[in-house]
Parts: structure tokens; sequence; C-alpha cells
């Protein structure tokens, strides 16, 4: 049977709309806006402006919840305004008194915010996060009223579990208050690791860079020829040296040797446009250069990029310093990696330190390619100034283990989780059992690295660290850390409304599975079967 109705579009008046009713407690943005330290975030992005002059400022948890909401659901600029201004629970998550249906600021406000945004900045919001997480973890008086921010935003637990939890709460409130009679000076473990943040540019190739370069290179022509007195417009030769190009590119897939001869054209053609644009230059009375700001960088970018090509020309090579792989962000080097499928990557390199709880942190970003063995000493101390202690070990690759690296943890009395250097001892009937121990912990500690590989893995996939589209260096960098300072509060948010006594089971069962398994996936029934789980649940 069907029913017919028409299809007709209601009219805006005649639309119902929930806006009367009690809005969801258990929705996801009402849960998160819960567990973050907004006062501390906020006077973290307050550190940048003056207090005396200027406009005033936007509040700092709209901008704040705004970075937040663009990261999260990787969205651009312009959608990320949309998408507040309709839904009222992003706007409840921005600190808004009521639902609006005005856009809360204009979407280049967020450029601002990512020029506002240094390295300091991050760093307290970092910390703001490592602050209310001790909070939250830290032994709660089963004589006070705990947490209320959030009681009523979790489901009732039964009075089983809470017994459970009280117990094992005053337990571990008696251990630690054992162990305030000893200052903590080791405690967790601290992963390290380096990654690419590609850049948002099209593939380099030498002829393509040219071909932009050349139509640059007529546009200031054609602009300048317009403020000179010449009565007749120098030539350029810009169709057929656009036809010339077009017959290479066009090819599947064209020859060295016709790669080769285009790229020779191009060169020409550029060097015939730059010296054309220095006698226009030249010529005027007025020593000024009548160039915007972003015209003249773009005229000395594609003068380098001639030098640089020319050279390479010449000596027929595919390699130089500092070599210019997009005219609009000149600041973008080639990353030589050595993947499978990506030997080169072009972007910002980083080094990331990564928590035992999952806390994720950018130590360093450059743009040039380094070696991050170097930055192992400057991470270790860094955790020392946001936790009051020492790791008690490092997991890193292999090329963090250097003599230095290594002489620095024995003083700090750090164990470094790898490889020891040298020879490997030889098997004896005294050591056999002492150098199988220690294989099996060198193949633990390896297994511990997969967590943040998993985090460059979240962050590429889920939050578009694999395509930073900011222009500059400055913005960039901010957008990563953006990044990281979002998937740093869904850390929290598990922490907040994951209740503790299953956070510790989940926690024990991975440092199971690390331990005495040698698969990292392995499923329920085949621990059933070796007796492992028994054996883990008789544990608590």
């Amino acid at each position: 049977m069907i029913r017919i109705h028409s299809q007709t579009q209601l009219t805006l008046d005649g639309f119902e709309a929930p806006f009367e009713r009690s809005m969801d407690k258990n929705n996801r943005w009402v849960k998160l806006s819960a567990c973050i330290p907004w006062d501390e975030l906020a006077n973290a992005y307050y550190q940048s402006f003056n207090a005396s002059t200027g406009r005033p400022a936007k509040e700092g948890r709209l901008v704040i919840g705004a970075v937040i909401i663009k990261h999260r659901l990787k969205l651009s600029d312009e959608e990320t305004v949309a998408q507040i201004q309709e839904n009222p629970y992003l706007q409840y998550f921005c600190g808004l008194k009521g639902f609006s249906i005005q856009a809360p600021f204009a979407p280049s406000l967020l450029v601002e915010i990512r020029k506002r945004m240094g390295v300091d900045v991050f760093e307290q919001l970092h910390q703001a996060i490592i602050n209310q997480l001790e909070r939250r973890t830290q032994p709660v008086d089963p004589t006070t009223d705990g947490d209320n921010a959030s009681s009523d935003l979790t489901e009732p637990t039964s009075v089983t579990e809470t017994s459970t939890e009280t117990a094992v709460d005053s337990t571990e409130s008696d251990i630690i208050s054992d162990q305030k009679q000893e200052p903590i000076t080791h405690q967790g473990r601290l992963l390290l690791d380096a990654t690419v943040a590609e850049q948002g540019i099209r593939f380099p190739t030498d002829l393509s860079l040219l071909n932009e370069s050349r139509e640059i290179s007529e546009r200031l022509i054609d602009e300048l020829y317009a403020l000179s007195s010449l009565t007749k417009k120098p030539r350029t030769y810009r169709k057929i040296a656009r036809s010339a190009y077009l017959a290479i590119v066009k090819q599947r897939r064209p020859g060295p040797k016709k790669i080769r001869r285009g790229v020779k054209e191009q060169l020409q053609y550029l060097q015939r446009n730059l010296a054309t644009v220095e006698s226009l230059l030249n010529e005027r009375s007025n020593p000024a250069i009548p160039l915007s700001p972003k015209k003249l960088k773009q005229y000395w970018v594609i003068q380098h990029v001639y030098s640089q090509q020319a050279e390479m020309y010449r000596t027929k090579s595919h390699r130089c310093d500092d070599r210019i792989v997009s005219i609009h962000q000149p600041h973008v080097r080639s990353i030589i990696r050595g993947k499978l499928n990506k030997s080169v990557e072009f972007g910002a390199k980083m080094s990331v330190s990564l928590t035992a709880q999952g806390l994720a942190r950018v130590d360093h970003i450059r743009w040039d390619a380094f070696n991050e063995g170097g930055d192992l000493e400057t991470q270790v101390e860094a955790y020392l100034r946001r936790y009051g202690f020492y790791p008690e070990a490092v997991v890193a690759d292999p090329v963090y283990g250097t003599q230095k690296n290594r002489a620095y943890l024995k003083d700090k009395g750090i164990r470094y989780a790898g490889k020891a250097l040298g020879r490997p001892k030889k098997v004896t009937e005294q050591n056999r059992e002492q150098l199988k121990r220690d294989k099996q912990q060198r193949q633990a500690d390896y297994r511990q690295r997969i967590p943040i590989e998993g985090k460059f893995g979240q962050g590429k996939r889920a939050y578009g660290l694999n395509q930073i589209q900011a222009k500059t260096a400055r913005t960039s960098e901010a957008w990563i850390n953006s990044i990281f300072f979002v998937m740093n509060l869904l850390v929290l948010l598990r922490h907040f409304f994951v209740p503790a006594i299953v956070q510790r089971c989940i926690n024990k069962y991975i440092e199971f599975l690390l331990q005495k398994t040698k698969r990292i996936f392995i499923t329920p029934v085949r621990l059933i079967r070796k007796g492992y789980l028994n054996s883990w649940l008789l544990s608590f």
C-alpha cells in the first residue's frame, strides 16, 4: 500500500523547531565541554594580547572552542563558522549564553588566531591538560562529594562497582601516603619519534616550477608596463612558451631528453622576462618599487628559482641546497624519508614525545631535514619540566641510541629501551638465560613503540595532519600544534567519562598483552586456550 503525500517543501514558519525542549546532557559536545579547563586555556590564549591597547578581543572560550571544532571535525575556516552558526550544541560548547542565528565571528579571524598562537601559548595549553588530568586521576577522598561537574553526565553505576572503586581508591591512597615519605624522581614512560606533516601543495617538478615562475614574471611585466612611459610593450612570447610546456606535460611518459629540452626552453623564457622586469624597474625616476609586498616576494622567489634550476641544469643534477618546491610557500622543503610508498615528503618535520597516559606533544618543528636523535636531551628535560620528575624509561627508534644519548640517560638514571651498542655477547651456558631475558625485554620495549605510531596515524587519517592547508610557516606550525592539542583533549575525555576501574583494567590488559604475548593483535579465544586470560583475571 502506498500513501501519497505532497512532497512540496514546508515553509520555514511552519517547520517545528525543537529548541524549546531540553537539550541532551549526554551529547558529545556537552561531555567534552565538562572536562576542559576553560579558564586555564583562556588565560594561556590571553598571553598574546595587550591588556591596555587595542579593540576588545573575543572571549577565550569562543576562540579556543572554534579551534577545537575545526580540527575535531576536520573543517575549513568558513565551514567551521557555519557549523557553529547552525548547531546549538556547538554554540553551547563555545560558551554562548543562548542560541543565535548570527555568525559568531568572521572566518578570517581563525587566520589571525593561528598567527597569535605561538609555541609558548601551546605549551601552556598542554600544561593545562596535564594539570586537569592529574586532578582527575589523583585519589579521591570517599567522604567528599568528588567531581560534581561530571557526575550528572556519567551513567549511574551499581553498588558493587561503587564499593569496588572505593576499595581500590582507598588502597591507592594508602600506597600514595606511604610514598610521600620519599620524593618521586622517576616515573612513567616516554616514547619518542619523528614524522612529517605534509603541506597541501602540488607535487613539484622542475618543469612546472619554471612554467609557474614564467607566468608570474609575465604578470609583473604587464603591471610594470602599465605604469611606465613606453609606447610598445616588451615581447614575452607567452603563447609560444605555453604551447611548448603543454606539448610535454600532456604526454603520458615524456622521456628525460624531452624534459631536459623543455626545462631549457622555460629557463630561456624566464631569463628574458626577468631581464625585462629589471629594465622596467630601472627606468623609473621614482626609486620606490611599485609592487605590493606579495608580488615583490614572488619576484624575489622566482629569481631564486631561476638560479637554482639553472645551476642544476648546468651541472646535470637534481639536488641543491634549500631547494624551493613551492613558489607561494617557499619555506617548504623536501624531506627524504625512504619509505616504501613515499620516498620524499614535503612539509615540516617534527619531533614528538608521547607519555604513557596518551598525551602527545610536539617538541620541535623544523622545515629543513634534521636528525631527530639530537632532540632526545631537550625532550627528556621538557618531560621533567612538565611533570616534575624524569621518566623511568625512554622508548625510541635505534636512531636515538647514540653514545651521547645513552651516556646522558645513564647519568640521569633513565633506562634506554634499545639494543646495546657493539658486538653481541657470546652465548655461553652461564649467560644463556640472561641473554634470552634481555632479548625478550628488547622485543617488549620495541612493541611499546606502537602507540606513538598509532598517534601519527590518528592525526594523519582523522585530523588532516598529512595535508596542512595553512600558507605561512607560523600558521602551519599553529595548525600542527592545534591537531595534537585536540587529540590530547580526547584523551582527557576518556579519563573523565570512563570509570576508573575500567580504565585500570584496560591499561593492565594492554600491558599484559605486551609482556606475555609475542603478537600484538590476539583474540580472547586464543588467550583462553593458552591459559593467559585466567592468569590475568586472577591478578586483580
